[in-house]
């Protein structure tokens, strides 16, 4: 919470004491900026909260708390009661440009707080099987859970990003048989590809790679060992590709988890002893099965089946337990949409572990439609039957990719319109954030000859006002984003100070050398605003260019 409206609650929060001697949280007093700047700089429903416990009038309760509320500490000029019962204060215009020397003091840490506590949060996403291109889905599931992760870093909280590697299973076996047919192709075999194998560019490009460096070594073996070194170099080139291509999209993680080495430590048995131990499960039929109905699930689920191989569900058990046994404080895993119906068996795993329902959330990331000249298209050049992640960001940028794909709820369809996104105009809403932060730069460079000012009486205009309460709510948003994992807060909001910025610019001349103590104030918000939208730019993975 920002110190204006801390301030103001503390105020509201005695003044409730003082009238009806009655206690109320910080938490649930509300203020808000009104739409209606007749209605005040902020306002609150607190005297409508209070009718049910009191029995009482609204307004007659907004009336006795104006009568007690300490106006001077709180910087107050005026307060009104409005319609029901709502409270409207009128500020002080000091302590709302009082933000502008907090910026300039916080400089990048403006807007961050200690508000997580630094609780230790694991956040996985991504995680696409790394055996050929990432596609939107994956690409929207990584600007979202890469700008999550910022916003909480931002926000207070220990947070690691975790990327889980399914390199075991089915999936990776056809790559590397899909890799073995292509390599034979490469000398005029007529080798097939599996039914469920992979025919993109990419496992042509790893068959013609290892008859470089191994000739025709493995024309005539098919051996166990022929088919592990197969799916060992496709695997090792995928996941080089993907990292590359992640890292090209400006995500990065902290630690890649391998499915296979949950196998190999021994932790599928560690954790299967753990639900055995703990009365969780039982033998059916010559199979193991987790009573995860006794957690809601609409069926126990199978852990082993009768040929003693682990159903998928068992190996994300282990991987869960690891990372709570790693000390995590929560978990939240970012899955696709078709992954929806797996929530409910996997929360009810971790209460089967002896945990809470809570300790794991996880957020559903909808697909998004890619549209060019108003019609669905696909772009890939590669396997022809999805738009790449990297064809994506060829043709868009990486700026407006990264904020398309944030600036929608997750969990909400979405068209990507890649003719918004690369259009130089007021309607792309990156680019008008962008072109903002560049002008901010350019009168800063204007002025540079003009010393910044260190108080601001002079910033009094309604469009001055307006944009210093935006700037002071940066904190609010960051922190709001951060406690609901929902990134396009942070997009609106700089949308909106985008919009507050050019309004401001349009009506104030910014440097007047006929006078040069307002240019200097002047110099001074716009250098706040240029900070606090660079910063904002910057949790959704942005760039916040100096030129257009």
């Amino acid at each position: 919470m920002n110190d204006l409206e801390s301030n103001l609650k503390s105020t509201i929060k005695s003044a409730v004491l003082k009238s009806f001697d009655v206690e109320i949280n910080i938490e649930d007093i509300v203020i808000e900026i009104p739409k209606e700047k007749a209605h005040g700089d902020y306002s609150t429903n607190v005297a409508m909260r209070l009718v049910k416990q009191l029995k009482s009038n609204p307004r007659v309760v907004a009336s006795t708390l104006i009568e007690n509320i300490d106006n001077e500490s709180a910087n107050i000029t005026k307060c009104e009661i409005a319609g029901p019962g709502f409270i409207n204060f009128f500020m002080n215009s000091n302590s709302i440009t009082d933000v502008i020397a907090k910026v300039l003091e916080k400089k990048e840490l403006f807007g961050s707080s200690d508000f997580g506590k630094k609780v230790k949060v694991n956040l996985e996403y991504v995680s696409a099987n790394p055996t050929g291109d990432l596609h939107p889905g994956h690409a929207r599931g990584a600007a979202m859970g890469d700008s999550v992760s910022n916003v909480m870093s931002f926000a207070g909280y220990d947070v690691t990003r975790e990327y889980y590697v399914n390199d075991a299973g089915n999936q990776i076996n056809n790559m590397a048989l899909s890799v073995q047919a292509r390599y034979l192709q490469e000398f005029g075999v007529d080798a097939q590809i599996p039914e469920n194998g992979y025919f993109g560019g990419d496992i042509i490009d790893i068959a013609k790679e290892i008859k470089e460096v191994y000739g025709d070594k493995f024309i005539n073996d098919n051996s166990a060992e022929t088919i592990a070194t197969f799916r060992e170099i496709g695997l090792e080139k995928e996941l080089l590709k993907l990292k590359n291509d992640l890292e090209l999209f400006n995500v990065k993680f902290d630690v890649w988890t391998s499915e296979t080495s949950i196998y190999t430590r021994g932790l599928v048995e560690k954790a299967l002893a753990k639900l055995i131990e703990q009365n969780m499960t039982y033998e059916l039929d010559g199979a193991l099965w987790l009573r995860t109905t006794d957690f809601n699930d609409d069926k126990d689920r199978v852990l082993r089946k009768s040929d003693g191989s682990y159903t998928y569900l068992t190996p994300d058990i282990a991987y869960h337990l690891d990372k709570l046994d790693r000390g995590y404080d929560k978990l939240v895993n970012f899955f696709g949409a078709d992954h929806h119906g797996y929530i409910t068996r996997l929360k009810a795993a971790i209460q089967a572990l002896g945990y809470e329902s809570d300790k794991l959330s996880v957020d559903i990331t909808q697909m998004a439609r890619m549209l060019k000249d108003g019609e669905e298209f696909k772009l890939s050049k590669r396997s022809g039957k999805s738009v790449a992640l990297k064809d994506l960001i060829e043709e868009a940028g990486v700026d407006a990719v990264r904020y398309f794909f944030a600036s929608r709820a997750a969990d909400t369809q979405m068209d990507f319109d890649i003719d918004m996104a690369k259009r130089q105009t007021s309607e792309n809403p990156v680019y008008y954030a962008q072109y903002a932060h560049a002008r901010m730069c350019s009168i800063l460079s204007a002025g540079s000859d003009i010393e910044i000012a260190n108080s601001y009486e002079l910033i009094t205009n309604a469009k001055e006002i307006d944009l210093c309460k935006h700037i002071n709510e940066f904190t609010n948003v960051v922190i709001d984003a951060a406690k609901s994992r929902q990134a396009h807060k942070v997009c609106n909001y700089i949308s909106k100070l985008a919009a507050y910025f050019h309004s401001f610019y349009g009506e104030c001349k910014v440097i007047d050398r006929e006078n040069i103590e307002l240019s200097q104030q002047r110099l001074a918000l716009v250098k706040a605003t240029q900070t606090t939208l660079k910063n904002a730019l910057k949790l959704i993975g942005v760039s916040a260019p100096e030129r257009m």
